[in-house]
């Protein structure tokens, strides 16, 4: 991994210094040294030795009736850590052109804490109204202009949706109005299945997952801005290209999520909120996934699938201050199950929760280039006995306490 790391910088460094000398093209290098210091009350939902988090774990109790999983822990990281290079260019079929490349020392999975990652490569080109952009992004159901300002990295999850994921994405201007078109395929973040967790299922299913956005923004002369938008998204996947008896099956699960999102931005204050009603969004680092809902033909073992339905809302607010600023997120999300009985296994995250509901107060201390951030992030999961129909049922509240300290250094 060390290796690969010497290879990027010897590869940008040299572009960063054509940059000088041709101004029409280069590429210019920011981000930021991140290091974060957190303690939490208990065991928990989590990967990169705990960073990303996302619920307390389920009580596990011993012979004498002790919660295994109520011990608490302890870590500093620095894995956030970010190396962006902005690349511009001369133009191209009239259009403005530009590209992006993004890395984190992040890593692939846990074996790889500190490894090099990519997070952001794409290409685009701008005409007057238009956009076409074609790499790696935020998918289309993380809105760029509308997300929660955590200090934690999980940005809100999982009540906001977070996924980054390879894409064609076409965006059209309307005045104060913005329409976009995405299909994308997964990498790092992907559904699961009889296989694992992976990118297999939505490649066999040969359509890419597919999204469109609409959004209204304004901004006044007092400089208050306001926007609005809606978003709706279909993904489709082929569980298993065979039975458990061995014979041929072709059968998808299919669903539509949709999403409504506001924000309203004054001098002084920022508001803004975002509801999600979704469908099989284990990929979006959401609860959810799908389940075997019935057998049509028992001589051949051929299945059907049902996605699990899950209802998620979020807010967030914070001051605007340039030295001191302060925020609040509030998030809630719940399992609606099914909608029929089941029959088989779950491919999904978080089969046994009914509901988990999160307060996080925060408040960022700037200077300079630095800033010290400290956030409470308290998040309660309602753990209980799975039914027939995927709803969960005689819930019992399991709650983690989260100390959050980071520092960045931005250049």
């Amino acid at each position: 991994m060390k290796k690969i790391s010497i290879l990027f910088f010897a590869i940008f460094l040299p572009l960063l210094m054509i940059a000088q000398d041709q101004p029409l093209f280069g590429i210019k290098f920011t981000g930021f040294v991140k290091t974060d210091i957190f303690f939490d009350s208990r065991q928990n939902v989590a990967v990169r030795e705990g960073h990303f988090y996302l619920y307390p774990l389920n009580e596990s109790i011993d012979p004498t009736g002790f919660d295994i999983n109520s011990k608490s822990n302890f870590n500093i990281l620095s894995v956030q850590t970010r190396l962006t290079g902005a690349i511009t260019g001369p133009e191209a079929f009239g259009a403005k052109t530009s590209a992006l490349i993004e890395g984190a020392f992040f890593g692939h999975s846990d074996a790889d804490v500190n490894g090099f990652r990519l997070r952001h490569a794409f290409a685009k080109l701008n005409w007057t109204n238009t956009e076409l952009m074609i790499g790696q992004y935020w998918h289309a159901m993380f809105i760029t202009d509308c997300f929660p300002g955590t200090v934690s990295f999980n940005t809100g999850a999982p009540f906001q949706p977070f996924s980054r994921n390879p894409q064609i994405r076409f965006t059209q201007k309307f005045d104060s109005f913005k329409m976009s078109f995405t299909a994308m395929s997964q990498r790092d973040f992907t559904s699961t299945g009889p296989q694992g967790a992976g990118s297999i299922y939505l490649r066999n299913n040969v359509v890419p997952e597919l999204n469109i956005t609409l959004q209204y923004s304004s901004k006044s002369s007092s400089g208050n801005s306001f926007l609005i938008g809606f978003g709706a998204d279909y993904l489709s996947l082929v569980p298993s290209l065979k039975t458990d008896l061995g014979y041929a099956t072709n059968q998808a699960v299919s669903g539509i999520s949709t999403m409504a999102f506001l924000k309203y931005a004054t001098k002084d204050v920022t508001l803004k909120f975002e509801g999600v009603l979704g469908k099989n969004t284990t990929h979006l680092t959401m609860l959810g996934g799908y389940v075997t809902s019935d057998e049509t033909n028992a001589n051949y073992n051929l299945v059907e699938y049902l996605p699990i339905k899950t209802m998620s809302f979020w807010t967030d607010i914070h001051s605007n201050g340039k030295k001191v600023a302060a925020g609040l997120f509030a998030g809630y999300t719940k399992n609606k199950g099914a909608g029929e009985d089941i029959i088989g296994p779950y491919y999904s995250r978080g089969s046994n929760i009914d509901n988990i509901y999160r307060i996080a107060p925060r408040v960022d201390i700037n200077s300079g280039k630095m800033r010290f951030s400290g956030e409470v992030e308290y998040t309660t999961a309602a753990y209980g006995t799975t039914q027939a129909d995927g709803i969960v049922d005689n819930t019992h509240n399991v709650s983690n306490l989260r100390l959050l300290m980071a520092v960045y250094y931005f250049f």
